[in-house]
C-alpha cells in the first residue's frame, strides 16, 4: 500500500455494521520505496515476547527483559486478540495498529505494543485484568512492490495499500460501469481543476490490508480492492474507472503469534517477576 514525502497520523473511526471487517490501523501512512530489509526477515516468538512483555509491565509496573535479537528496521504491525471462553470460536480482535515507516524493531515493538493496545480507537484501551485471555501477533513486512495494476497481486501472498485522488479530483467516473473490464478498455481520466474543491477532498486517500485478512474475508482481488476503497473513506459509487485510476503496492509479511502462558513461561525462564 506511492512514496510519501511526508508522514500524516490517522486512526479510523469506531466501526458499524456497515464498516468493513476489522483490520489494522495505519498509525502512518508511509510506504518505503527502498528495499534494505535485513536478510533475516521472519517473525519469531521472541519479537512477540518482547511486545508482550511490553505491555505486560506497562500495566504492572515491573521492568522489561532486555531483547536478545538483532535491532534491524522494519515496517511493523502489532496485533492484540482476545481469546474467545468458547471451544471452537475463533479469538477476536482487540487491537492492530502498525506503520510502513522502518522502525528499530526493539523500540518499534515496545511502542507499537502499547500504541495498539491503548490507542486503537475501535476499541477501549486494554486493562490489567485481560491480560491472562490476550494473544499477541507481531507482522513484519517485506518485498514492497509497485503493481502495474490494480489487479497485479496474488491473494493469499499479498497485502495491498491502495492510494487514489478523490473522484471529485481526479475526474474518475463515479457513474460508469461497476462491472470489471479489460484495463485498456477505456482511457485515463483527465483531471478537473481543484480550486474549488473541499480542502479535506484534496490528499490521497488510503488504505491497507495484510496479506492474512483477505483469505480470511473470503474475498477475491474485486472484493478486496473495493473494499479497501471503502475503507479509505470513499463512500459514493465504486466504478470501474474508479479501480483503475488507483495505484497499488504489493508487499508480504512474516507473522508471528504467543499465547499468554507462552509469554508467562517466557518471561519466568528469562527471571522476569511476575
Amino acid at each position: 500500500m506511492c512514496e510519501f514525502l511526508g508522514v500524516f497520523l490517522q486512526l479510523p473511526p469506531p466501526q458499524s455494521s456497515s464498516s468493513p471487517p476489522s483490520s489494522p490501523s495505519l498509525r502512518a501512512s508511509y510506504i518505503p520505496f527502498f528495499h534494505d530489509f535485513p536478510v533475516d526477515d521472519t517473525a519469531t516468538p521472541e519479537h512477540c515476547f518482547h511486545a508482550f512483555d511490553a505491555l505486560y509491565c506497562s500495566l504492572t509496573d515491573q521492568s522489561p527483559i532486555p531483547p536478545e535479537f538483532a535491532d534491524d528496521k522494519y515496517p511493523l504491525f502489532v496485533t492484540w486478540n482476545t481469546r474467545s471462553t468458547r471451544p471452537g470460536r475463533a479469538p477476536r480482535l482487540r487491537g492492530c495498529i502498525g506503520t510502513f515507516e522502518p522502525q528499530p524493531i526493539h523500540e518499534g515493538l515496545a511502542d507499537y505494543a502499547l500504541i495498539s493496545a491503548f490507542k486503537d480507537s475501535r476499541f477501549n484501551p486494554i486493562q490489567k485484568q485481560e491480560l491472562s485471555n490476550l494473544e499477541c501477533a507481531v507482522s513484519l513486512l517485506t518485498k514492497f512492490e509497485d503493481g502495474d495494476t490494480y489487479l497485479d497481486w496474488t491473494v493469499g501472498v499479498h497485502g495491498i495499500y491502495i492510494t487514489f485522488q478523490h473522484p471529485s479530483i481526479s475526474g474518475v467516473l463515479t457513474n460508469g460501469s461497476e462491472t470489471p473490464s479489460p484495463l485498456s478498455a477505456s482511457p485515463a481520466p483527465n483531471a478537473t481543476s481543484s480550486s474549488n474543491i473541499p480542502r479535506h477532498m484534496r490528499r490521497l486517500l488510503t488504505a491497507t490490508y495484510l496479506p492474512e485478512v483477505i483469505p480470511e474475508q473470503g474475498w477475491d482481488k474485486i472484493d478486496a480492492v473495493d473494499s479497501a476503497i471503502r475503507k479509505a473513506g470513499w463512500d459514493g459509487r465504486i466504478t470501474e474507472d474508479l479501480r483503475r485510476s488507483i495505484k497499488l503496492r504489493r508487499y508480504q509479511s512474516s507473522k508471528c503469534s504467543v499465547s499468554w502462558e507462552d509469554y508467562i513461561a517466557w518471561r519466568k525462564e528469562n527471571g522476569g517477576e511476575i
